[in-house]
């Protein structure tokens, strides 16, 4: 089954918004795994305008399913991962200023560069992922910059969804079938949803992991948390 990573940037969000400690972020995580999550995805960003550094720290001891940290290599992004040594580490090519993940990388332009962070991290044993846009010189570019998985950035997929659904999964089966054959392990995320993920997770083959946080956490407020966690399970 495709496991589900619970991102609760937004649970760090609201509790920027008043400042404190409620919502406990770490207390949600505690409670995403309790209510099936198979895993804590966290996107720390220089402004800490959601996810800090002291909550990278401060979750990692209790997790009991896979700790997922996502981000920018900067400098800082790698010492941090490094130093927390999670499970997965996600790389994204947004710059300080991106509201939310906007692209994958240019595998083929980034190649050098991806290359030395990923054997880094690897030497580490931490699995990597890139953020790849569904494109088959992408995935091929993926291959070559040694990475152990990639993630499929959906926003597309979840835009054309209601017109076309068909048109809208058929890039992404190619890319998906492109990293089987290459040996790349399928992670995806980015506005994944109740209304898409069923139909997005039957088409793509091999799919390992999905990482989704705005569209649950903000389901979880009408349906709560536990029962919510649970439906994006159901679906998987």
């Amino acid at each position: 089954m495709t496991k589900l990573s619970v991102n609760i940037n937004k649970i760090a969000t609201i509790r920027n918004a008043r400042g404190g400690d409620s919502p406990n972020v770490v207390e949600s995580a505690i409670n995403c795994q309790k209510f099936g999550a198979d895993g804590i995805t966290i996107h720390p960003r220089p402004d800490e305008r959601h996810i800090t550094r002291k909550d990278v720290y401060a979750i990692k001891p209790i997790i009991t399913t896979e700790y997922n940290i996502e981000g920018y290599p900067s400098e800082g992004f790698i010492k941090m991962v490094l130093e927390v040594n999670p499970e997965q580490v996600t790389l994204v090519p947004d710059g300080p200023d991106v509201i939310t993940s906007c692209a994958g990388w240019d595998t083929l332009k980034f190649q050098d560069l991806l290359k030395e962070i990923i054997t880094e991290f690897k030497e580490n044993r931490i699995r990597t992922s890139i953020f790849v846009d569904p494109k088959i010189d992408m995935v091929e570019g993926a291959k070559l910059c040694g990475t152990d998985r990639i993630e499929l950035y959906t926003e597309e997929y979840a835009t054309q969804y209601i017109e076309n659904k068909e048109k809208a999964i058929a890039p992404y089966v190619e890319a998906a079938k492109k990293a089987t054959e290459l040996g790349i392990g399928i992670n995806a995320g980015h506005d994944l949803s109740l209304e898409n993920l069923e139909y997005f997770v039957k088409h793509i083959p091999n799919l390992a992991e999905v990482s989704i946080g705005h569209a649950l956490i903000s389901d979880a407020l009408y349906l709560g948390l536990e029962n919510t966690i649970q439906m994006y399970k159901r679906l998987l």
